[in-house]
Order: structure tokens, then sequence, then C-alpha cells
């Protein structure tokens, strides 16, 4: 619903004072909304940096500077993907490939960044090097809103919405739900 896929049923979206529902993804991306789906979705035939300028090509008045900053900033937070820009993006690992949807995603240097299940089908320790770099980004003042099934997203968590079939059947802060192992096994089993 947020970022345009769902139609709104009822009531109203908003992103600070400007109401979003039905807006198209460029739209939203340049009020600072941007949504890095399930799938990574990176086009595969592009190389690593031209998937990354992408991400920040269409804003409009973006300087060719600053295009070069946010490519720095992002191989400074996945030094792999400086190591491979030159290669295809679909000859990376899925993990590798998950780190460029969400850097291809920064470069449009978002408000808040929505995140569908980022860890899918990759290895433990490759969800704790992306759940690590969200983190930090929210450190960063970046607002993070992350849909994720592996618990080990509650480490990085502040707040908790839980969903059955689309509707919020608890919310509370992330420490509660981890220190509270009979809520954590009711909702999270």
């Amino acid at each position: 619903v947020i970022s345009g896929v769902v139609p709104l049923w009822s009531g109203k979206l908003l992103f600070g004072p400007d109401s979003i529902a039905g807006r198209p993804a460029h739209a939203l991306a340049r009020l600072g909304l941007v949504h890095v789906p399930q799938g990574r979705q990176i086009i595969p035939t592009l190389s690593v940096e031209e998937n990354l300028v992408i991400g920040a090509a269409h804003l409009p008045g973006i300087s060719k500077d600053t295009i070069v900053r946010r490519l720095e900033q992002e191989y400074a937070r996945f030094p792999v993907l400086k190591t491979r820009r030159n290669l295809a993006g679909g000859s990376l690992s899925g993990g590798e490939q998950q780190m460029l949807a969400v850097s291809r995603g920064l470069m449009m240097a978002p408000k808040l960044l929505m995140l569908d299940e980022p860890s899918l089908g990759l290895a433990p320790q490759m969800v704790r090097r992306i759940l690590g770099a969200l983190a930090g980004l929210a450190k960063s003042g970046i607002s993070v809103l992350l849909v994720e099934q592996k618990t080990m997203a509650l480490e990085i968590a502040n707040q908790v919405h839980i969903l059955k079939n689309g509707t919020i059947v608890h919310s509370a802060a992330a420490a509660d739900i981890r220190d509270h192992s009979e809520l954590f096994r009711h909702y999270m089993s």
C-alpha cells in the first residue's frame, strides 16, 4: 500500500503532510520514500555501477558530483560492490545482489527506506551484514521500515508490528518482544 503496489482500500496515507495514496514509485522517490522490493530486482545485464547510478539518475537536478559522492558512500558501506563495480549485476551472489539493491535504493537519498524481506534466501552471515548496514542507516537519520520474518531483525529494530493476514495483531518495542520469551514464542514461532 505505501509503495503504491496495492491500492489503499480506506483511510488516508500520509508521508509528512503529503497524501501519497495512488502515487507512482518515481513520485514517491522524489518525496524521499524508497522501496527495495523482495527478490532484489536489480538489472542483471547492467554493471554494478550502472545499477547504482540508475538509482539516482532520475532525480531532478542531481549533479554528477552528487552521484559520485553517493557512489563512494555506497562503496564504503559495502566494499565488495566497489571491487565488483564493472561486473554484471546478475553475476553477483545472492547476498551481493541484495547489497546492490539496498545501495541502489540509498542512491536516492531516502528519508524512509522500505525493505521487503531483504534476508530472503541468504546465509545467516550475509543477513547479519545487511542488517548491520541497516542499523547504521537508522543511526544516520534515515528511517527504515523492514518487513522481515527472520528473528535476527529484532536485534536492530526499535519497534515491531506483528501482522497476521495483513492486520496488525501486536505492536511493541522490539526489546519487549526480545526480552519476553513467552510473547516471543507466541508470535515468532
